[in-house]
């Protein structure tokens, strides 16, 4: 084919022909466009290979373009951009706010991502109103057709193919083959096409619907056909009709419903075992028994004569029970907690936070006075930053104010603080210190606000980094008393708050997983009877976290995720939840099951499974304090 000198649109409109079909001139033209990106308002980064059409509109605040990945005609792109490899944006595809893409994602023309949201309270124009994003990620291998609508806060698993004209609105797994509106599973995309009823592979047969623009297998080609064509684009193969899917009845989340999806494995780490169907079938009875009994779990810890939630009958109502409540509603009823609506579960929690530090008081306690370097030293108000914030987020909401307090603290504050923190022997309270200062620095960064003083989160992660043990991977010292129980509970909440909740990789994670699968073996906190929610949690997300950069001791790990998991199957009581379990120095609610207790173990459940490879089985991801993807990538 011979091509004009001049750049003459056919690129803009068929990127993939780009790097193949090209003249000279033609890449003379793209480069500068490249230049004038490269030199715009935002922070831009562009992969090898890359094309942005001429006529794409692309104002981001940072965009990094993988290699080979395309940006198409008269695309709309703006906020926090960022895609793997082999990533194609079709001609007039919008995508907005906070989106990052996995590799070899496609995304169909007219589509639009919408990473971002306006808030709706009554009292103000809708113009006037707070811009708030949560995000949406998008794991490998996904194919998005036409006229897609992606919604702020959606997960979609690798590999999933969503059809023509579908609204996602809630998270899809990993393999999943999705229309309607609401988008909903039509079946698994590894299920064989001629599926039939008893196959599992639920709505396999295709409905010949013209009004979605559903291509059937072999049909004729354009924008709805198979993919691999030169467009790119188009709607579920044999899929259900989009546009005309109605939407399931019933529960918001019921045990078929798609909203989790297994963790993307890190470059080069080969696909964990599925798991044995017995242990599927057992981790998806307990998630819809779970389910079923979520109301009456939340019913025993409501106290009507407050009008609050205690951790379990007898105790006092707290903050943190009410976070609690949040977010085992979020994660099994898919909703705010039933004992009142929504809207005053956000009023109650943005109530409580002290205008003048941001930090938040127990209940009928005075506003709490900030550490030395912002957050307090220790106590629930340090980790009220963490539950009191993210249970907002799951409400749709967030705090009310900056958490002042981190905002002020310098570099010069933050480091002798770091400094002083009982590493040698209470490392698990130094960890927690780190983990609260990280949150509040990263909700202040969430409110548009700055994390701290210029300098001090840069401090932060410049300490941590020069003070690991490159021995063990982790800060601090064993204990003649508890070996490495601190130390590798310390260095769970430490991660959590800032290199998991900020997107970055740890340092010297093989050292890691050798100090915490030697950690798992010790008798002192793992014998049968003595673990308690605690002890496993600070185990499995190191475990998880680190076998996405690694596949150092993975089978080890998987084994004892698997064992761990078998046996905290058998800790729900029915109708009452989880009980947190004992611990030797009395700490945590112990062996009454309770809110603190089911939030945690529900969560641990998850992330042992995804170890083991079999979280899709539970149809729920944590995406509150537990949430395994970054809060703020980057």
């Amino acid at each position: 084919m011979n091509q004009p000198e001049s750049d003459d649109g056919l690129f803009d409109h068929c990127p993939w022909l780009y790097a193949e079909q090209a003249s000279q001139a033609q890449r003379a033209a793209q480069e500068r466009r490249r230049k004038r990106l490269l030199a715009g308002a935002g922070t831009v980064r562009l992969g090898e290979g890359c094309f942005v059409a001429q006529t794409a509109a692309v104002y981001p605040d940072h965009l990094d373009l993988g290699d080979r990945s395309y940006i198409a005609a008269h695309a709309y792109v703006t906020g926090d951009i960022r895609t793997g490899a082999d990533c194609t944006i079709n001609p007039f595809t919008v995508v907005r706010g906070t989106v990052t893409l996995g590799d070899g994602v496609r995304v169909g023309a007219h589509s639009s991502l919408l990473g971002f949201n306006h808030g709706t309270a009554p009292d103000l124009p809708v113009h006037r109103q707070p811009v708030t994003s949560r995000g949406i990620t998008i794991g490998d291998d996904v194919w998005i057709g036409s006229h897609v609508v992606v919604l702020d806060g959606v997960t979609i698993g690798d590999h999933c193919v969503i059809g023509a004209g579908a609204v996602v609105t809630k998270d899809l797994p990993a393999w999943t083959m999705a229309a309607g509106n609401p988008a909903r599973r039509i079946r698994d995309r590894r299920d064989p096409r001629e599926a039939g009823p008893g196959s599992g592979a639920e709505g396999s047969a295709a409905p010949a619907s013209a009004a979605a623009g559903t291509a059937l297998p072999g049909s004729a080609v354009g924008e709805g056909a198979v993919p691999g064509n030169a467009a790119e684009d188009g709607a579920v193969p044999g899929g259900a009709a989009a546009a005309g899917a109605a939407p399931r009845g019933g529960d918001q989340r019921n045990a078929d419903d798609v909203f989790g999806h297994a963790s993307r494995a890190p470059h080069g780490v080969p696909p964990r075992p599925a798991g044995t169907p017995a242990l599927v079938e057992a981790l998806s009875a307990f998630a819809g028994a779970a389910r079923a009994q979520a109301v009456d779990v939340l019913d025993r810890c409501w106290r009507p004569d407050t009008r609050r939630y205690a951790d379990r009958p007898g105790a006092e109502p707290t903050v943190r029970a009410q976070c609690d409540a949040v977010e085992i509603a979020d994660l099994l009823l898919g909703d705010a907690p039933p004992h009142l609506p929504a809207a005053e579960h956000v009023a109650r929690l943005r109530g409580l936070q002290d205008p003048a530090t941001g930090l938040i008081p127990e209940y009928g306690a005075p506003p709490p006075l900030p550490g030395p370097a912002g957050v307090p030293d220790d106590g629930a108000a340090a980790y009220h930053v963490l539950c009191v914030g993210y249970a907002l987020d799951l409400l749709g909401s967030s705090f009310a104010h900056p958490v002042h307090a981190v905002r002020r603290t310098t570099a010069d504050q933050l480091v002798p603080h770091l400094a002083k923190l009982p590493w040698h022997d209470r490392a698990w309270h130094a960890g927690a210190w780190v983990d609260s200062w990280a949150t509040a620095a990263h909700w202040n960064l969430r409110l548009g606000a700055e994390a701290a003083a210029p300098g001090a989160l840069e401090a932060l992660f410049g300490r941590l980094h020069t003070r690991v043990d490159r021995r063990t991977g982790m800060w601090g010292s064993p204990t003649p008393r508890d070996g490495h129980l601190q130390m590798v509970n310390g260095y769970y909440r430490l991660t959590r708050g800032s290199f998991a909740q900020f997107g970055l990789p740890v340092p010297y994670a093989e050292r890691v997983l050798d100090t915490v699968l030697d950690h798992a073996h010790d008798p002192r906190h793992f014998a049968p009877g003595r673990e308690n929610a605690c002890n496993i949690l600070d185990v499995i997300h190191p475990l998880w976290l680190c076998g996405r950069q690694t596949t150092h001791r993975s089978e080890e790990a998987r084994s004892w995720a698997a064992a761990q998991l078998t046996a905290a199957l058998r800790r729900w009581h029915p109708g009452r939840g989880f009980a947190f379990g004992p611990a030797p120095d009395g700490t945590g609610p112990g062996r009454d099951p309770g809110l603190q207790g089911t939030e945690m173990w529900l969560a641990i459940i998850w992330l042992l499974a995804d170890v083991v490879g079999v979280a899709d089985a539970l149809g729920y991801r944590p995406r509150g304090i537990h949430r395994p993807e970054p809060a703020l990538p980057g």
